[in-house]
């Protein structure tokens, strides 16, 4: 017969010092997640409601379209922007003209003297540029095919290259490498 035989109700056991530490481990784990939780959800509200504490800091300045009132600097112009004072090197002719126009070929036409007539096309002119704005060392320039940032080195539509950026009589100024002026109008 064991001892628990007789007895009306079992006895539970006794809880060892582990297990109760095991438990009150638990119920802190418990009670932090809980809480992160809760703070996890709060937060998002705090910083709706205290927009000032958390935003960010932006300098007015930066917002307006005008240019600062500081003195002209001088501007180094890169030795990208150079004139070439090299001659340009000779190239064969094409047998043929390889840009596509909308002209029309004399080809097998005769003028009046019975002779063929020569292909003579001229190529489309240099397509110019307008300057449009100038800050913080860099230019807006547009011409047909659209608008763009440059800044001293920069090649341009004309196939030069930006040389300086300058303010002259109150208006700026682009000059290229060929010695163009453009100016703002």
């Amino acid at each position: 017969m064991s001892r628990f035989e007789d007895d009306d109700e079992a006895i539970a056991p006794l809880k060892s010092r582990e297990t109760r530490k095991a438990a009150m481990f638990d119920r802190l784990l418990t009670v932090m997640g809980l809480t992160l939780a809760g703070a996890a959800a709060i937060f998002p509200w705090y910083v709706f409601f205290n927009e000032d504490k958390f935003s960010l800091n932006v300098v007015e300045g930066d917002r307006t379209r005008e240019l600062p009132d500081w003195a002209p600097r001088n501007v180094r112009v890169s030795p990208l922007a150079m004139v070439n004072k090299n001659k340009p090197e000779k190239r064969p002719e094409l047998p043929f003209d390889p840009l596509t126009t909308a002209t029309v070929s004399n080809l097998g036409k005769e003028d009046d003297k019975g002779a063929a007539v020569s292909e003579d096309q001229p190529f489309p002119a240099a397509s110019g540029f307008r300057l449009l704005h100038v800050a913080n060392g860099r230019a807006l320039i547009e011409d047909s095919s659209g608008m763009y940032v440059v800044r001293v080195g920069s090649v341009l539509p004309d196939e030069s290259r930006l040389a300086a950026l300058e303010e002259r009589d109150g208006k700026w100024v682009i000059v290229t490498s060929k010695g163009e002026v453009y100016q703002n109008n």
